[in-house]
Parts: C-alpha cells; structure tokens; sequence
C-alpha cells in the first residue's frame, strides 16, 4: 500500500568534484601552479564520488578495535580498522598528500597538496590525521642526518602497508606523534617517561603517553626525560630482527567524532628509541613537527566550512518552503552568503600559509617568519570557527541535519577537534604572543603584510589603524592575548581577501567583519551585499 508519494527533498551531494572549489583553483592559478589543475580534479573526483564518501562513512561507523593479545595468549597490541579505511590510506598516500612534498622539486610542492588534501579529505577526515603526522615527521627528522636518511624516502614514498613490519622492508611508512601525558597535557615538560642510554647508542623508554593517535603507525617521535633533560625520539614500532618493539596500547579512546581515527593511551616497557637531535632539546626538535601538523588544522578547519556550505547550498537549492524554494528566501541567502565568506577567508588564509610553507622551505627568511606568527594567529581564529560554522549548515537542513545520514552531525563532531590539537585556544593565543616576544620583527613583517592592502577598502584601513594601537600598550597583553590575536587573524584574512579574493566576498568580509555592521550569528550580513555572487561560488556543480 503505497501511503504518499515523497516530494521536496533534497538530493545527495555525492559525485561532485571538490577539488572544483574555486578558492583552491584561483590559489593554483595564482601561485602559476596551474598545471596542478589536472591532479586536484583527480584528487577532488574521487573525493566526491559515491565511492569513496561510502569509505568515508563505513571507517566512521565499523570503528577501530584494539586486540591486545591474539587467541592464544600472546601480546599483539594491534588495532583493527575497516577495509574502508586503508582504501582511504592507500589513495592518500598515493595523491602523495603525506610526506611526498618534502621530496618534490616543485617550487609549488606544499601549496599543491594543501589543496588536494583539502579535496581528499571531503570524504573522510578521520584518517587525514596520520596522513598529516607523516606530512609533519619529516622536517623535525631531520635533526639527524643518520635517522632521516632511514626514514626519509619512506615516508616521501607513495607506497602504503598497513602491516606491522620492519620499517626498511615496506613500500612507504607512517608516522605518529606522542608527546602528551596524564598530568601534563600540553605542558610537555611536566612529562615524567624516562630514557635510559644504552651502550650501542640506543635509549630504553618507560613511561606512558595520554593520547596517540594512529597507533598503528611505523615510527612515533616522542618526549622522554634523558640525563641531559626533555629529549626527543624516534620509536619504531617494529625492529630489525622482526619483533615488536614494547609499546603497549593499553585502551582507545571512546571520542565524540573522529571516530575512524584510532587514538589510543599507551605505555612504554623499555621500548627500543634514537635519539632525535640533543638531550635537553626536545621540545625544540620536535616543534617542527607540531608547527607542520598546525597547518593542517587550519586547512581541516577551513574544509570543514567549505563541506559544510556546499552541503547546505546544495540542499537549499533542492528543497522549497512557504511558497518558494529556500535558496530564493531571502534570509537564507543571507545565512548562506556569510558561511560562504566565512570559508573563503579561512581557506584563502589556509592555502597561503601552504604557499609560505613552500617559500621557507627554498630559504625565504621572511617567509619563514610570515608564516610563523601567521600559522599561530590563524591556528586560534580559523579553529575556533569552525564549530559554530557547522552549527549553522546544519541548521540549514532543519531536522534533515540533526540525522546521522545527511552526514551533517558527523561535521560537527570532527569541527572542535582541530581547535584542540596541537595546543587549544589559549595555548595558541599565547604562541602568538611567544612568536613576537622572541622575533619582534615578526610583528613588522606582518603589519607590512597587511599595509600591502592599504587603500583598497575603507572598512579595512580603519581596522588596521586601530588594530595597531593595541601593542601601543603591552602590559595586559596576556590577558587580552585572544582578542588581540583574533583581530590580527581578520586583519590578515582582509588584507588576503582585498588582495585576491572575489570582490563580492571582499567587500561582504570588509562590511561585516571589519566594520562591525553584522551581528554575532552567521546571516547578519548588511545591506549592499552580493549575495548572488558568493552564493555562486558556494554552490557545488553536480
């Protein structure tokens, strides 16, 4: 008995592309890193298929299982994924959205797999967190010649074997981080794992870490207090003759989203460890690795808005109400058009950090310092805008959004985890801060960066002049560290929209941002905007 018929709902957004995005494909261009077109349509055509969101949604839900021992008794200490899973590993590491840009000779080599992992990770966000700390692991290695000649070229390999083997013997290799314990947290010095040296050069580590991810991976650069104080290592998961190194996995973690992602507590029984770089340097060593894995926070952020959007222009744009479809309401244009300028400077900001990334690594200092206190500034403000972002998209969607299937939800889980990462908000303020106390120039680097825009925009100037006057007086500059930074993170995402972005979405981040016309919520947009324009952009061609 056929009850109704079903009419007025909205289609999935699925076998789109992307990497069609016009943000990521106007940064290519810009760069003249046009060539790369070709590859982030690959990258951004699977991403959006049917295929590859259906791995997506089978790792979310069949999550990681730990197996601490095997049938008989043995210890294993092996975590169990979904097939989907390593489908997703296998085609990431082969777009070489891993540590393939440290090996490239493209002078694009970062800003083009920001791009495409941005693309990729459309389909699953999850397993993005190892690809990004084997992305990460290869600058901080190389503090040793000897350990980054070993593992290097594996880790730059766009080969993938999720089996515990030796490292040398696979095709390509991930790395993990684990640096944070139970009574520290992101004050690592407070870490009490110890490392004892031993005669062939080797340290032993006892101790226990809070949170790893991706346990499974081949190698963990880790902190352990030696005798010449905080010192970081380099833990093999497997050894040369084939056994497993004592690294116990004690539990994982039951998260609120990135729940394809294993991230496990673990413990340390006099695990096999190289020493990477000196005794008493660790924290500096391994810094490289965590500034690398911010980038990615800021992309994975950005991209959150970016789904989230496209998400809900496509469903506005396929479900009518009270007479006319949703798109054509004119607050929901409004609301659309805001998340749309939202995501635009957060990914505008994203893929030029990528770009500095690009012109550090060449040996441009001032790039280097442009991209430090700019990868801070935006860890904080491009983070922490992401869960109220997907709140909104999903609203979008009314009740439609509030269902697990519309895949909604699950954005919104995975949105305040990239604010967590790597030092949450306050610790993110503060490196700000910790960025200018230590290279004051890194300031004037900056303000140059945003003078670069003077004259284009009205809103923009005047912002800037004030923004200015808040270092005229340092003294309750911690206390005021989150205001002071958000506003350095707007001033650099006009000065970048002004400069290269849509005009239509320049002037609506100018008009509302800087110039304080719209209101707290997303859909306070004022008069004059072009809404037609943006919204445009933010809708997906399927």
């Amino acid at each position: 008995m056929q009850t109704h018929e079903v009419l007025n709902q909205s289609t999935p957004l699925e076998d789109y592309n992307p990497g069609a995005y016009p943000v990521l494909r106007e940064a290519l261009e810009r760069a003249d890193a046009g060539e790369s077109l070709a590859e982030l349509d690959e990258v951004g055509a699977l991403a959006g298929s049917s295929e590859a969101l259906r791995w997506g949604d089978l790792a979310e839900r069949n999550v990681p299982r730990l197996h601490t021992h095997d049938r008989f008794g043995n210890r294993i200490d092996e975590v169990e994924y979904d097939p989907a899973y390593h489908s997703l590993m296998e085609h990431a590491t082969r777009f070489g959205l891993h540590g393939a840009p440290w090996a490239s000779d493209d002078p694009n080599a970062h800003l083009v797999r920001a791009a495409k992992y941005s693309a990729w990770i459309t389909a699953d966000a999850g397993h993005g967190c190892p690809i990004t700390m084997t992305y990460a692991a290869v600058p901080a290695l190389r503090a040793d010649e000897e350990l980054a000649a070993r593992y290097t070229p594996l880790l730059t390999a766009r080969g993938y074997d999720p089996n515990l083997a030796y490292a040398p013997t696979k095709p390509g290799i991930i790395a993990g981080m684990s640096m944070t314990e139970k009574q520290g947290g992101s004050d690592v010095r407070a870490n009490t794992t110890s490392a004892t040296p031993q005669p062939d050069g080797t340290y032993r580590l006892v101790g226990h870490k809070w949170f790893t991810s991706a346990p499974m991976s081949d190698i963990f650069l880790t902190l352990a207090q030696a005798p010449g104080g905080m010192t970081c290592f380099v833990v093999p998961r497997v050894l040369e003759d084939g056994s497993r190194n004592p690294i116990r996995i004690q539990r994982l973690k039951d998260k609120l989203g990135n729940h394809s992602n294993a991230s496990s507590e673990i413990e340390y029984e006099n695990a096999v460890a190289y020493r990477l770089g000196d005794e008493g340097r660790g924290v500096r060593t391994i810094i490289e690795m965590v500034n690398v894995t911010r980038l990615d926070c800021v992309i994975g952020s950005a991209t959150i808005m970016t789904q989230g959007v496209q998400r809900a222009a496509h469903h506005v744009t396929h479900r009518a109400a009270f007479g006319k479809s949703l798109i054509d309401q004119p607050l929901m244009r409004n609301v659309i058009a805001d998340l749309e300028i939202e995501a635009e400077a957060s990914l505008t900001v994203a893929l030029w950090l990528a770009g500095l990334t690009d012109k550090a690594h060449a040996g441009d200092e001032r790039a280097a310092m442009l991209r430090r206190i700019g990868l801070a500034v935006s860890k904080y403000y491009v983070c922490k805008r992401g869960p109220s972002h997907a709140v909104e998209a999903l609203e979008c969607f009314g009740g439609n959004g509030y269902a697990e299937d519309s895949r909604m939800p699950r954005l919104f889980r995975e949105s305040p985890l990239l604010s967590i990462w790597e030092g949450s908000g306050n610790v993110a303020a503060l490196d700000t801060l910790r960025a200018i106390a230590r290279q004051p120039e890194s300031l004037e680097v900056l303000f140059d960066e945003l003078d670069a825009a003077a004259g284009a925009d009205a809103h923009f100037d005047a912002y800037v002049a004030e923004l200015k006057n808040e270092f005229a007086d340092t003294g309750d500059l911690e206390y005021r560290a989150r205001t002071v930074v958000e506003r350095l993170a707007l001033a650099l995402q006009g000065s970048l929209l002004v400069r290269f972005g849509h005009p239509a979405v320049a002037d609506g981040f100018t008009g509302s941002r800087l110039a304080a016309v719209a209101g707290n919520a997303f859909g306070t947009l004022g008069r004059g905007v072009d809404t037609a324009a943006i919204i445009e952009r933010a809708t997906p061609k399927v």
